[in-house]
């Protein structure tokens, strides 16, 4: 019931905000080739669909964030496990990792360039750094939450290091890398756009960048509205794989 109410609030609040836009637009005060009326935003967007520009565009971006998501999940676990577990690698790597976390995404792009040229590598690689350190800094903070009274109980059954790992540490820190997962998978669909809009020929960010440069606001407003719709199903499909997964966690209020 309360998932019902907070749906149809926030229907009621983009139906809202189209109608103001549409009277606005009618009542021209608003400059309708800077700001299109909704009306006009659907009809491109139709368009798009038919001609199948959107559809290249927006599995041209799932497809480099996908990829470099993966990467960046399947390197920063097993860094944040060894980081949590050895405390050598600890005091060797993580002060070069922690002086490379705040530098922004998009920084690196000119050496993404240099590296991997125009197409689809710098903005893989830049989804793989967006998303990166969330995943690690998860993974390091799930591990820091287990109990010492779990890990002494192991210790009295004289388990295995497999055994408690696999029994102990994984159910503990699973909710934490969940979670980061999902924060960095939003993250990653960001840096993608702003990748695309840079060195790609194609993509939700490139397409908006030449609707910019062809005076298109029109195309451009799909574009937005594309991204930020694809980022809230992605965002309902982690959590629902997090609820799934981790039954023994409220993750309900996140």
């Amino acid at each position: 019931m309360k998932f019902k109410w907070r749906f149809l609030i926030g229907i009621l609040s983009f139906s809202l905000t189209a109608f103001c836009w549409e009277f606005l637009a009618y009542k021209n005060i608003i400059n309708l080739f800077i700001l299109p009326p909704p009306n006009k935003i659907v009809h491109t967007f139709f368009e798009l669909i038919q001609n199948k520009e959107l559809i290249h565009h927006l599995t041209s971006s799932l497809f480099r964030v996908g990829l470099g998501f993966f990467m960046a999940m399947i390197i920063a676990i097993p860094i944040g496990l060894l980081l949590s577990l050895n405390r050598i690698s600890y005091s060797i790597l993580f002060p070069l990792l922690n002086f490379l976390r705040p530098i922004p995404p998009i920084a690196w792009m000119p050496l993404a360039i240099l590296w991997f040229g125009i197409g689809h590598g710098p903005a893989i690689f830049l989804t793989m750094i967006a998303s990166f350190f969330s995943v690690l800094l998860g993974t390091m903070f799930g591990i820091s939450e287990i109990s010492n009274d779990h890990l002494n109980v192991a210790r009295c059954f004289e388990a295995s290091k497999w055994l408690t790992f696999k029994s102990i540490i994984i159910p503990a820190m699973l909710p934490q890398v969940l979670n980061s997962l999902r924060i960095g998978f939003g993250l990653s669909w960001m840096a993608v756009v702003g990748a695309e809009m840079i060195s790609s020929n194609s993509g939700l960010g490139h397409m908006i960048i030449v609707a910019q440069d062809s005076l298109r606001s029109d195309i451009v407003i799909v574009g937005m509205i594309t991204i930020g719709a694809t980022g809230i199903f992605l965002d309902l499909v982690f959590k629902g794989l997090t609820n799934h997964l981790v039954i023994w966690k409220d993750y309900d209020k996140n």
